[in-house]
């Protein structure tokens, strides 16, 4: 593998840190770290750039809080100077590397690849009937504090070679334990912390049928004896290489009887549905505010699935 160098340069240019900043504010301009900084923003851009030349930059405290929906994590929150445009800054130059070594099968938090991609993928392959009776479907036990430090950047260092580029994205690394969920950067960095896995499960084990979303797996095959004795060696794989576990919840199941539920749909041969708890909230927003942009936002949902009865009932 061809290893990519001078790199440092691009991402700390003063265009660069311009066009970061242009992007890390998109949406949120009334914040008050961004008032703050546009008080002297050109002087900041230029303290930032001497910051990143002689490598004198740090990342700041984080501040964190909990969210509990769709499930409970712990959100990390860094100052909008100098952090969040450094990741922006980051990933202009880093994102079609990190884009370029996933697999087709990889979704989530990359362009054209987010939820509603890997629906059509899932509605796509389960058209072979045969191909895909039985579904492998498991989950990584916590999976962004659980990321290794070491490994991670021993794969960067497979990818990478500029030495000042690598200095940078150790000291975001080494800046909170796992990968702080809530960093521009950490869901590049999850992702490519699974991209070899992903590899070895495409073109190793060859594998046809095989979905990832953040860590959450879905696998088909024609029969589960294959699935199950496929799972043990994943089991091994993500343990003996990237010090992940499995939660003990993952399942082999008969598609035609249960159905996947994975992404926010339960996929089925002949049809998609949403899943519960999306149907629930959906059907609560509209009974309580109908706000034309939910609407909008539900509507997204249901146009990916078969939902012509529950769309009549609930926005008649």
């Amino acid at each position: 593998m061809k290893r990519i160098n001078n790199l440092y340069h691009k991402i700390i240019s003063i265009e660069n840190l311009h066009l970061a900043d242009k992007k890390a504010r998109k949406g949120k301009s009334h914040q008050y770290g961004i008032k703050i900084f546009d008080r002297e923003k050109e002087k900041n851009i230029m303290q930032l750039h001497e910051m990143l030349k002689n490598k004198t930059y740090h990342t700041s405290a984080y501040k964190t809080f909990t969210v509990r929906e769709p499930k409970e994590r712990l959100i990390h929150c860094l100052p909008y100077f100098p952090d969040r445009i450094t990741h922006h800054a980051v990933m202009n130059i880093l994102e079609p590397v990190f884009v370029s070594t996933f697999t087709s099968d990889t979704y989530s938090c990359i362009k054209g690849k987010g939820i509603h991609a890997a629906s059509d993928a899932v509605r796509r392959a389960l058209k072979d009937k045969p191909g895909t009776r039985y579904c492998l479907k498991l989950d990584i036990r916590k999976f962004y504090p659980s990321i290794n430090h070491d490994i991670l950047k021993n794969l960067l260092r497979r990818k990478f070679k500029d030495a000042d580029l690598l200095f940078l994205l150790d000291e975001i690394i080494d800046s909170a334990p796992g990968v702080p969920i809530g960093n521009y950067l950490s869901q590049y960095f999850a992702n490519f912390y699974l991209t070899y896995f992903d590899h070895w499960i495409k073109e190793t084990k060859r594998v046809k049928n095989y979905f990832r979303y953040a860590d959450d797996l879905v696998i088909l095959a024609n029969n589960k004896q294959q699935l199950h004795g496929l799972l043990s060696e994943i089991k091994n794989y993500l343990q003996e290489n990237l010090k992940l576990t499995v939660k003990d919840n993952y399942q082999v199941f008969p598609v035609e009887s249960r159905g996947i539920d994975f992404i926010g749909y339960v996929f089925y041969h002949t049809h998609t549905r949403l899943r519960k708890t999306i149907k629930q909230n959906f059907a609560r927003m509209i009974a309580t505010n109908k706000n034309p942009l939910s609407i909008a936002s539900y509507n997204g949902w249901a146009v990916h699935c078969n939902s012509i009865n529950l769309m009549k009932k609930l926005v008649a």
